[in-house]
C-alpha cells in the first residue's frame, strides 16, 4: 500500500506541485513587500507629497482605498510578467502559449 501510494505521487507529480505551491506563495509575499515597502514610497510619495509610506496606503476617496488598490494592481503585474519569464526562459518556450 505504501508503495502504490509512492508511485501514485511520482506518477502525478505531487511532490511539484507542492513544491510549486509553496515556492509561489513566498513569491507573492516577497512581490508584495517589495511593491509596498519600496515601489509605492519610491512612486506615490513625491507625486502626492505624503508624509509617509503608510498615509499613502490609507489614501482614499469615499472609503475606496485607492492606494491599497494601486499597490494590488503593482503587484499582479509584477508576478504575471515573472510567471512569463519563466515560461519563456527557464522552460525555454519558443512562444508562450496555451497548451
Amino acid at each position: 500500500m505504501l508503495k502504490e501510494f509512492l508511485e501514485f505521487l511520482k506518477n502525478y507529480g505531487v511532490i511539484g506541485l507542492a513544491i510549486a505551491v509553496i515556492i509561489g506563495g513566498k513569491l507573492n509575499e516577497l512581490v508584495s513587500s517589495l511593491v509596498n515597502d519600496l515601489v509605492m514610497p519610491l512612486v506615490l510619495q513625491p507625486l502626492l507629497k505624503a508624509a509617509d509610506v503608510e498615509s499613502i496606503r490609507q489614501l482614499s476617496y469615499n472609503g475606496i482605498l485607492y492606494g491599497k488598490v494601486i499597490g494590488t494592481v503593482i503587484d499582479f503585474l509584477i508576478v504575471a510578467f515573472l510567471v512569463f519569464l519563466f515560461a519563456k526562459f527557464v522552460l525555454r518556450e519558443e512562444k508562450v502559449v496555451k497548451k
